[in-house]
């Protein structure tokens, strides 16, 4: 599709201002595909992403016998716009797409989509192309290794030996460390486990901000009753108490915010249009283990519409010091100051149904 009216406008409201080299479009829908179309542009502006993308599309570009997948089409996606000569327009993300709905039936279908559950399959799927590719490397000729990926297995043995876990630029872009502290009351041990997250869900409230969602999500928690907890120590069933704390936030943290909720009375989801402040600007302390982080917002994924099974996507991005619009084909430049009207609603009716859902921070201290 050739560049419209659109593009030609952003180009002169930005003038002078257009950044060197950066390239703003927009994506075709394919029939609600606003899901996939929203986060693909707010990793688009997630940088380092970007670059080790584009990087990984240049070094792989001339590898024939190479079989197409989700790595490789969007590698392909992002070069289309980064290496375009125009500078705005709009592009048409059919391969990704169709490979999209050929690796998992549950976008198969026009039905409305979850853009988290996206996001999720899709950081899932780039990370398994990567370490089987790391491994055929490491083994070239053994089918062994993809076969245990394959069947879950993330410790790998090459010649008799334990293998750690390949590292990609995903892990190394979005991953951090949770560690979930369990206190028994009686004896006083506590057991702490480490887990990984690539995204981290959260519970809202209304009229809350994102500050007190992430405090609540590290608060500590009593396990009594029919909860009580097996301490190894005294072998047996105590109450204790739990908390989960960030032990090593990720460079990108990204945040789901929990606007589905599923309500028995009703017997379906509802959708929650609470208003959740969340700043530009953000400091992990009380739910970090003995550091601060600060991050600064870069994008957000917004779900417009009153309920979960139907309704729109768009995101808006923050792209050297401006911030854009991207609702599909269409974008936008758009005012810093009006991020606020996507919080939420402090009324349980509100005409404004256009909700921050997946918000998108950039570790500042953690820029490498």
């Amino acid at each position: 599709m050739v560049m419209g009216a659109t593009g030609s406008k952003l180009e002169k409201a930005l003038g002078d201002q257009f950044p060197e080299g950066e390239r703003y479009f927009g994506l075709e829908n394919f029939g609600n595909t606003c899901y996939c179309n929203s986060v693909l542009q707010a990793l688009y502006f997630c940088v380092p992403f970007r670059e080790q993308l584009l990087e990984y599309y240049s070094n792989n570009k001339n590898v024939g016998e190479a079989e197409e997948n989700l790595l490789t089409c969007l590698a392909d996606l992002f070069n289309q716009i980064n290496s375009s000569k125009k500078k705005t327009g709009v592009i048409a993300p059919k391969r990704f797409v169709q490979r999209v709905k050929k690796q998992n039936e549950l976008f198969r279908s026009y039905m409305h989509q979850d853009a988290h559950e996206f996001l999720n399959f899709l950081l899932n799927e780039l990370v398994d192309i990567l370490e089987k590719e790391a491994n055929a490397k490491d083994s070239p000729g053994t089918s062994s290794q993809s076969e245990k990926i394959a069947n879950g297995s993330s410790h790998l043995h090459v010649n008799g030996v334990q293998k750690e876990p390949h590292i990609t630029w995903i892990h190394k872009s979005f991953q951090g460390l949770l560690t979930n502290e369990t206190r028994c009351l009686r004896c006083e041990t506590v057991t702490a486990r480490d887990e990984t997250f690539f995204d981290l869900s959260v519970d809202i409230e209304q009229n809350s901000s994102i500050t007190s969602c992430l405090k609540n999500f590290s608060s500590t928690e009593t396990l009594n009753a029919e909860d009580k907890f097996f301490c190894d120590k005294c072998c047996s069933l105590q109450e204790a108490q739990k908390r989960m704390k960030i032990k090593k936030p990720p460079n990108v943290l990204v945040i789901h915010l929990k606007r589905f909720k599923y309500i028995e009375q009703l017997g379906r989801y509802k959708k929650l249009s609470y208003r959740v402040v969340f700043p530009l600007e953000l400091k992990l302390s009380n739910t970090l283990e003995n550091a601060d982080a600060e991050y600064s917002l870069f994008a957000v994924v917004v779900h417009v519409g009153s309920g979960p099974n139907h309704g729109h996507y768009i995101s808006l991005v923050k792209s050297h010091s401006h911030w854009l619009l991207f609702d599909d084909e269409n974008v936008d430049i758009f005012d810093e100051s009006a991020v606020q009207t996507f919080f939420g609603s402090a009324q349980e009716y509100s005409s404004n149904t256009d909700h921050g859902y997946i918000l998108f921070y950039e570790n500042l201290g953690g820029r490498s």
